[in-house]
């Protein structure tokens, strides 16, 4: 319900001149803020998607972050449990990764930040491995085979066996990794896809 200004009647809308330039007058200056707005909210844009576009896109388009991925890698499918991995793994005819952390060991977090941000990293792990991280350790023994720390990464393959041959860099933590070990990282996952050819 409008009310004119010009005769203060209400009416459903106002027909009068003095109403009508009012709204016109109205329109253009809510059209004015519009265009000086514009610009920031352009460059508001523009700096989202060039912080978007620095990060791995999967082949089939942008994934819904999983929370299974507890932050190692969102755009990667990650299994939800070991025997779901290993079914995946043989199923898929690709080895298996298994990472153990802690969401509050400072050494874990340290890792996981650079194994995120590595796009390489993450597109090989995306095309050729079946992936899973715990928290916690599994029933089977052979996943820990010099001990019980985190980070440690183990590679399993197709058959389920597990790669103990596939270490790190450490003598007393053999399947520890640190930051720095990224590049190690990669060629014992070029190591672990190696074996899977030759073996099976």
């Amino acid at each position: 319900m409008f009310v004119c200004f010009q005769l203060k009647w209400p009416l459903p809308c106002c027909p009068c001149r003095f109403c009508l330039g009012l709204k016109s007058s109205f329109s253009n200056v809510y059209l004015a803020k519009m265009i000086k707005i514009s610009p920031s909210l352009l460059l508001v844009l523009v700096a989202a998607a060039a912080l978007t576009l620095g990060k791995y896109m999967p082949k089939t388009g942008k994934r819904i972050p999983q929370t299974l991925s507890r932050g190692w890698g969102d755009q990667l499918i990650w299994a939800q449990t070991y025997e779901q991995a290993l079914y995946w793994a043989r199923s898929r005819n690709k080895p298996l990764m298994v990472l153990f952390h802690l969401e509050d060991c400072p050494h874990s977090q340290a890792l996981k930040k650079v194994f995120a941000e590595d796009d390489e990293l993450q597109k090989v792990l995306d095309e050729d491995f079946v992936l899973l991280n715990l928290m916690y350790e599994t029933t089977d023994k052979h996943l820990s085979p010099d001990g019980q720390y985190v980070p440690r990464i183990l590679f399993v393959d197709p058959s389920m066996t597990v790669r103990a041959d596939v270490t790190g860099r450490y003598a007393n933590r053999m399947y520890a990794y640190e930051p720095n070990d990224v590049k190690l990282l990669k060629n014992n996952m070029k190591k672990a896809k190696k074996l899977l050819k030759s073996e099976l």
